[in-house]
């Protein structure tokens, strides 16, 4: 019988397998020969040994950290979640270093925009210590806020030698693993400020590639007056936009804001795909001297202004190519000479990300005003955490809805995920269920993911306490606050899961020697762990949803899990005889289409390693699974 592997997934293994298919000559007894790879790379050995490269102190091992599959698991918390039959959304407490790992399968390529706002390295913020042999066990520490020998884990002094060094030691695993989860049109948005907005520019550049840098927005986040540095009042933060891939990534207009509508006051025929346009005058006199941007034009009643004369904004090719979309326009000034003017539409404005007829990214604008958002203030976000929480604020500086609205208009289309793994107040979720709520069939999903950080605040003692309550409040005041809408389907609710060891002991001990020691096990399963902590754990193995309904039955007497229609089948209870298997068997028979080609049912079917009656019922299983045409079983 086949065994369920409690790792997740194995990035290195999965990349290597990848490699082979690509280049199978650079294989050799099972080994890459680097210099054959980068041979048929086209890259060749540099004589040189000073080359441009990003590096710091512990970059290697950040690199192995990311590597490193999770032996962790999710478990269930029904008890703290909203709406757990219903609701599509996630709440995720734990380091989100090994959260991410777990959720490689279930989640791989699935997320379209990603948002954090992580420590952003002042000295004073807490940063993650991570452990490349157990980071489960220093997870347990850290939620503790101490290490194994009672120091504590609170900041990353500037005093530290290696205060950058650790804090992208930090970010390097798991933005690495965030790409993964990432679809190929998906983007990822990060909030960052003075600090580390350099060496993180640079991080992501290595990550997601420079070619796939679409902004570096500046957020306006207070009016300029804040006395917060001595030298100088700091009023702005970055926001740096990376794509999965440029190529494919679909950015959507931002509506204008009323400036530029105070401009934009003159429409034709091509309004409701253009939008408004004003009036470029075609002479550009602010650049030098340019051949090429030098012609004649012919204008209405036949008179040719010289190009000699003239220096236009744009080559021929260009003029023409809007003459003949009716985006030129020719007037007459005061002295009765004619001018030429083009049509600058509100849809392509520089002062906006401009996207072609796919959606595809053309540009971002070229001065910085067009990358600067004024939507809302930190005051901003003080307000919409009050308003929640009764005019009191457990949170300091949280970031505000409407910034959040702003990027997720921009990334965002209907049945999207959003994923936010440095949650802090769950200011992303707010933010979700308030942009589903101004447009129907919107259902845009989230995932959140916190440290249970301890806080000093009687009534919420974690971080997580804040943000699942910020979440559960929100929703039903979306709801008060509109009564006259029809908001029945709108997603207020959310599962929690808790990061923790895995329910199978020999997961937890040698790595190495893993299938023999489940092999030897009396009791493989924590006597604390309930069938339901158990049977997620087998959905992340999988890489199934964990928002999939599962649909509990009773089949001889015994309970058994459905999901996906009979794709995977669960059966966690002890002592299974023969006369249950066969009644499971015969369930799937009526539930999964045979397939013909491939002679066999595409079904899974899961039992408990000791939970069959004796070694002979366990043998004899698999071969009544395979009459009925399931060739899948497995033990846990």
């Amino acid at each position: 019988m086949q065994k369920l592997d409690g790792k997740s997934l194995d990035i290195v293994s999965e990349n290597v397998e990848k490699l082979k298919e690509l280049f199978p000559e650079v294989f050799a007894e099972g080994k890459i020969d680097f210099t054959k790879l980068q041979e048929e790379l086209g890259e060749f050995t540099d004589k040189e040994n000073e080359r441009y490269n990003f590096t710091w102190n512990g970059k290697q091992e950040a690199k192995r950290i990311a590597q490193t599959p999770s032996t962790g698991t999710l478990r269930p918390c029904k008890e703290e979640s909203k709406n757990w039959d219903t609701t599509q959304n996630l709440y995720i407490e734990g380091d989100n270093l090994e959260v991410l790992k777990l959720l490689q399968k279930s989640y791989h390529k699935k997320v379209k925009m990603i948002y954090i706002d992580p420590p952003y390295n002042t000295g004073k913020d807490f940063v993650y210590k991570d452990n490349f042999r157990d980071n489960i066990k220093n997870y347990m520490e850290q939620t503790g806020q101490i290490d194994s020998d009672g120091n504590r884990l609170s900041t990353n002094s500037d005093t530290n030698g290696r205060y950058h060094s650790d804090w992208l030691s930090m970010m390097y695993p798991r933005l690495k693993l965030a790409r993964n989860l990432l679809k190929d049109d998906g983007v990822i948005f990060i909030s960052i400020d003075d600090n580390e907005v350099a060496n993180l520019r640079k991080l992501c550049d290595e990550i997601f590639g420079e070619d796939n840098f679409v902004a570096e927005f500046v957020w306006q986040k207070a009016s300029g007056n804040q006395n917060d540095n001595k030298y100088i009042a700091i009023s702005h933060e970055y926001i740096l936009c990376y794509a999965k891939s440029k190529n494919i990534f679909s950015a959507y207009n931002l509506p204008p804001t009323k400036d530029m509508l105070k401009i934009y006051n003159l429409d034709d025929e091509y309004l409701e795909t253009r939008g408004k346009y004003y009036l470029r005058n075609l002479n550009d006199f602010s650049i030098g001297d340019r051949p090429g941007l030098h012609y004649d034009i012919k204008c209405p009643d036949g008179i040719m202004l010289n190009g000699k004369i003239h220096q236009w904004r744009c080559d021929i090719n260009r003029f023409e190519w809007r003459l003949s979309k009716n985006r030129i326009v020719f007037e007459k000034n005061a002295n009765k000479e004619w001018e030429v003017f083009y049509k600058q539409y509100i849809n392509e404005t520089k002062e906006q990300i401009i996207t072609d007829k796919n959606g595809n990214i053309l540009s971002c604008g070229k001065t910085p005003d067009s990358m600067l958002i004024k939507v809302a203030s930190t005051g901003d976000g003080t307000k919409d955490i009050k308003n929640i929480f009764n005019k009191t604020n457990p949170f300091s500086y949280p970031k505000p809805i409407k910034l959040i609205n702003h990027l997720q208009k921009i990334a965002l289309k209907n049945d999207d995920i959003v994923l936010d793994f440095f949650s802090g107040s769950a200011t992303t979720a707010h933010s979700t269920i308030d942009y589903n709520s101004k447009e129907d069939n919107r259902n845009i999903k989230y995932i959140m993911v916190q440290l249970p950080e301890q806080i000093d605040n009687k009534d919420f003692p974690t971080i997580c306490e804040i943000g699942k309550e910020r979440i559960r409040r929100a929703g039903d005041k979306i709801i008060a606050d509109n009564p006259d809408k029809d908001l029945s389907n709108l997603d207020i609710g959310f599962k929690v899961y808790k990061l923790d060891s895995s329910n199978i002991k020999e997961w937890d001990s040698d790595f190495d020697n893993l299938e023999t020691n489940l092999l030897d096990a009396v009791d493989n399963i924590k006597s604390d762990r309930t069938s339901e902590d158990l049977l997620y754990e087998i959905l992340l193995k999988y890489g199934l949803d964990l928002t999939l309904p599962i649909e509990e039955l009773t089949i001889e007497g015994k309970t058994v899990y459905n999901i996906g229609y009979g794709t995977l089948v669960v059966c966690l209870d002890d002592n299974i005889t023969i006369t249950v298997v066969e009644a499971i068997a015969e369930f799937i028979k009526e539930q999964v289409v045979y397939d013909e080609e491939k002679k066999k049912r595409h079904a899974r079917v899961v039992f408990k390693d000791k939970s069959f009656a004796d070694t002979n019922v366990k043998t004899n299983a698999i071969q009544v699974l395979k009459q009925f045409d399931i060739d899948e079983v497995v033990s846990v």
